[in-house]
C-alpha cells in the first residue's frame, strides 16, 4: 500500500487522492511524470524512478501529470489534472499542445531590454489565469536599466494586484525572495521568451548547472533556444520546478476565461456599454471606447484585448471542428471494422 505522506514531496495533494477507488487506494501505485520524450515517459513513484513506453492507446501526457501504475509498473490510468497549461501548436497545425500540468505557481520571466513587451506579458497572463494558477512576474537583467520602477509601474498598470519582483538570475541572494513560493511539495513552472534567463534562474535555484544557458543576441535583443524539452526538477527547498522551452509563439485556445481575468478592467467597463453584444469598435454608447477617449484606458491594451479574443475564438473553433472530424472518423473506422468482422463471419459459415 502506498505511503501517501512520502508522495507529498512530489506534489501529491488531496485533489488527486480523492480520485482513487478503494481498490486503487490499496493496490495502485501513483507516479508523477517528470520528463517526457517522443515515445517514453520518465516517472517517479514514492520509491523509485522508471520509464514507461508510450502506446497509441494511451491518453496524451505532459510533464507534471499524475498517473496510476499496477504492481508490474504498467500504466492503469491518468488522474484528472488540477491545472493545465496548453496552447495551439505552433505553425499551421490545427492541434492543441499541452505545456505542463498540476502547477501551483507560474514564474513569468521578463527581460528588461528591447524584448520587454506588455502585449506578450498579457498573453502569458491569459494563459496562466486560464489555468487558475498564481502568476509571479520576475524582471530579469535589471542591470541593463537605470530605472526599474518604470517597468514595475507599467506592469502594475495592467493589474495592481500582480506581484512583481526584480531578480538577478545569477545571484542566489537575489533569488531568496522567491522562497515563499518554493515550499516543499509545491510545483512551479517558469515561462518566458528565449534568452530571458529562465534556465539561469533554475540553475541558481538548483545550486548547480543542469540547464543549458545562452545570452540574448545583442543585434536584436532576441533570445536563443537552450531548453529543448520539459523536465520537472527537485529543489533543495523541497519544491519542484519546471523549465519550458522559450515560446516566441503562444497561440491561445479555449482561453476566454483567462483573457477575461487578465483584462478584468475592460470587462468591467463593458458592463456599462449600451449594447450587451458591443464589440468595442464604433458602436454608439461604448463605455470602453469612452474610457480610451478619457485617458482611463490605453488604446494599446484595448487593441491587444480584442486581438487575443479574436485569436482565441478562431483557434477554439478550428480545434472544435478538428475534434468533431476526428470523432466522426473514429466512428467510421469502428463501423467499418465491425462490418468487416460480419463479412468474415459469413465467409467462414459458407
Amino acid at each position: 500500500m502506498t505511503n501517501f505522506a512520502l508522495l507529498e514531496k512530489l506534489g501529491w495533494q488531496p485533489f488527486y487522492q480523492q480520485q482513487l477507488s478503494l481498490d486503487e487506494w490499496e493496490n495502485a501505485i501513483p507516479a508523477r511524470v517528470v520528463d517526457q520524450h517522443k515515445s517514453i515517459l520518465a516517472v517517479t513513484t514514492e520509491t523509485e524512478s522508471l520509464t514507461i513506453n508510450i502506446l497509441p492507446s494511451m491518453p496524451n501526457f505532459v510533464v507534471g501529470d499524475w498517473l496510476l501504475l499496477n504492481n508490474e509498473n504498467q500504466f492503469l490510468r491518468l488522474l484528472d489534472r488540477k491545472t493545465c497549461f496548453k496552447r495551439k501548436a505552433a505553425g499551421t497545425q490545427i492541434k492543441e499542445q499541452l505545456i505542463s500540468a498540476n502547477i501551483d505557481t507560474a514564474f513569468i520571466v521578463c527581460s528588461l531590454n528591447d524584448d520587454f513587451n506588455l502585449n506578450r506579458l498579457e498573453r502569458y497572463l491569459s494563459l496562466v489565469n486560464e489555468a487558475e494558477v498564481e502568476p509571479i512576474i520576475l524582471l530579469s537583467k535589471s542591470d541593463l536599466v537605470d530605472d526599474i520602477e518604470t517597468y514595475t509601474r507599467q506592469i502594475l498598470g495592467l493589474d495592481s494586484h500582480l506581484i512583481v519582483a526584480p531578480v538577478n538570475c545569477l545571484d542566489s541572494a537575489s533569488t531568496e525572495q522567491l522562497a515563499p513560493w518554493l515550499k516543499p511539495g509545491s510545483t512551479i513552472v517558469v515561462l518566458g521568451s528565449s534568452g530571458v534567463g529562465k534556465s539561469t534562474l533554475i540553475n541558481t535555484l538548483l545550486g548547480e548547472s543542469k540547464q543549458s544557458t545562452a545570452s540574448i543576441r545583442q543585434d536584436d535583443s532576441k533570445g536563443r533556444h537552450t531548453t529543448t524539452s520539459r523536465s520537472l526538477l527537485p529543489l533543495q527547498s523541497g519544491a519542484l520546478i519546471l523549465d519550458t522551452p522559450g515560446m516566441r509563439e503562444i497561440q491561445l485556445t479555449d482561453c476566454k476565461e483567462g483573457i477575461a481575468a487578465t483584462f478584468s478592467d475592460i470587462e468591467q467597463l463593458a458592463n456599462d456599454c449600451r449594447y450587451k453584444d458591443c464589440q468595442h469598435q464604433s458602436e454608439p454608447g461604448c463605455a470602453v471606447n469612452q474610457a480610451v477617449l478619457n485617458g482611463k484606458l490605453e488604446q494599446r491594451r484595448l487593441d491587444n484585448y480584442l486581438k487575443l479574443l479574436k485569436e482565441d475564438a478562431i483557434n477554439s473553433a478550428s480545434l472544435a471542428e478538428k475534434r468533431a472530424q476526428d470523432k466522426a472518423l473514429g466512428k467510421f473506422y469502428k463501423r467499418s471494422l465491425s462490418e468487416s468482422y460480419k463479412f468474415k463471419g459469413r465467409d467462414s459459415n459458407n
